[in-house]
């Protein structure tokens, strides 16, 4: 299963407000993902928050469609909750008002995948 991490720029010493933010975090509503058509493009497995000074990572566990998975988040009230929260915490401005925006800051804030290593993806013992 691939992960996808996406960066934030934020105000460093805020580290207990963007905990609540993310503390107070409603589930997304499926984890089963659509495409434009309604088919299953991909599923969310697993989220994380990391922080350190004035970066805060969100990591992603899915499958399917990168692209699809950044969409059906857009469209998430918790995720746009979430984003509203953080804008005040942020030292670069981020467009998640629209699906648009979102999707296109979403992958500007893509961390390039350089490893993933899973003992899902070790053979089964014999």
């Amino acid at each position: 299963m691939p992960f996808a991490a996406i960066t934030y720029d934020i105000k460093p010493g805020y580290e207990k407000e963007l905990a609540a933010v993310f503390g107070d975090f409603k589930r997304v509503r499926s984890s089963r993902v659509e495409g434009a058509s309604g088919e299953q493009a991909g599923t969310i497995l697993a989220t994380a928050v990391f922080l350190r000074d004035d970066t805060l990572v969100r990591v992603i566990e899915y499958t399917g469609d990168l692209e699809a998975v950044a969409r059906h988040m857009a469209s998430q009230p918790g995720v746009r909750e979430v984003e509203r929260k953080l804008k005040p915490y942020l030292s670069r401005p981020r467009d998640t008002d629209t699906v648009e925006g979102f999707v296109a800051t979403f992958k500007r804030s893509l961390l390039n995948t350089v490893a993933q290593i899973s003992v899902r993806d070790l053979p089964a013992p014999a």
